[in-house]
């Protein structure tokens, strides 16, 4: 049950950097159904006020994130906020593990989701230059839908979440070895 909690603190964290919204109200509303346990005062989540707030947030966050040029100005605001996010459930989940101190717990996942969130605000103007925009909604659909299956797996089955983030790993590993590759090419191609 430890290492699971630890597991699952890990992939919150982790989808926080994506998308903050989405693990915390995912989290509330476990919570507040008693299908998982917080422990105090992360328990003030699963409070109405609170799942409420986070769903206008996440709904405000989700459209946002959207629109080319928004994007930056939310990825702006959010690197106060997905970073937070991201200590408050490493903290909640790890809370309930005996012997881990909170202090510690919270900048765990401060840094870790801090680390996901600069990758993703560092590549998004990427994927907005090279198609000129377009990709934009794909790409936040996508972060959505990783942050969404991350953080089910990671509470519910943290074997199968590791695998995933694996699997996240990997593929990030081979697009940056493609993308690297290409650009000599593209070079050499101007110098023409």
């Amino acid at each position: 049950m430890a290492l699971a909690n630890i597991v699952a603190a890990f992939g919150l964290a982790g989808a926080a950097g994506l998308n903050a919204y989405i693990p915390l109200l995912i989290v509330a509303i476990l919570a507040r159904l008693n299908l998982l346990q917080l422990s105090p005062p992360f328990d003030a989540l699963a409070s109405w006020p609170a799942i409420i707030a986070l769903v206008v947030l996440g709904l405000i966050e989700f459209v946002a994130d959207k629109v080319p040029g928004v994007d930056h100005v939310n990825d702006a605001i959010q690197t106060f906020v997905r970073p937070a996010a991201g200590a408050i459930l490493f903290a909640a989940n790890t809370g309930v593990v005996t012997g881990i101190d909170t202090t510690l717990a919270l900048i765990c996942g401060l840094v870790l989701a801090s680390g996901v969130h600069a990758t993703k605000a560092a590549a998004r103007p990427v994927v907005n230059g090279a198609t000129m925009g377009i990709g934009a909604p794909f790409v936040s659909l996508a972060e959505d839908v990783v942050a969404l299956v991350g953080s089910l797996l990671a509470i519910f089955m943290p074997v199968l979440f590791v695998l995933f983030a694996a699997g996240l790993v990997y593929l990030a590993y081979r697009l940056i070895r493609r993308a690297r590759r290409l650009r000599p090419s593209a070079s050499l191609v101007r110098a023409k």
